[in-house]
């Protein structure tokens, strides 16, 4: 079975946790996810994040530590998604990139937005780590 790796940034700004809507179309299209992307050979997740913040929403970011790896397939691909904490001293974001909408939210607010399935799978952790359970 082929595998990929993948990441996602949990970017948290005054107390929210930025968010985005995925445009429409595909399986999990119009559905909410937290900012990241496909491993790239050669890089490490920590240059996969910043590269895929730089890529979708104009903004560069520090990785801090991981909080969360979790495993799922999607049509025969195994996927390893490893979530990790960012931050950044730019306070514009851009351009939302691939994503039709962005939205900071506070972590408590997270369960009540549709996510793709394998951040709501993070979802206990993410919050776990921001220290609001």
């Amino acid at each position: 079975m082929q595998s990929r790796l993948t990441t996602s940034g949990i970017w948290v700004r005054d107390g929210k946790v930025l968010i985005a809507r995925r445009s429409a179309g595909g399986e999990i299209g119009s559905l909410w996810e937290f900012p990241g992307g496909k491993n790239r050979p050669g890089e490490t997740l920590q240059q996969t994040l910043n590269r895929e913040f730089t890529e979708e929403l104009g903004v560069s970011v520090d990785v801090g530590r991981e909080v969360f790896v979790h495993h799922f397939t999607n049509r025969g691909i195994l996927y390893e998604l490893h979530v990790f904490l960012v931050g950044s001293d730019q306070q514009a974001l851009v351009h939302p990139g691939i994503n039709s909408q962005l939205r900071w939210v506070r972590p408590d607010e997270l369960s009540g937005y549709d996510l793709v399935p394998s951040d709501r799978a993070c979802l206990d952790a993410v919050i776990s780590a921001l220290g609001t359970t």
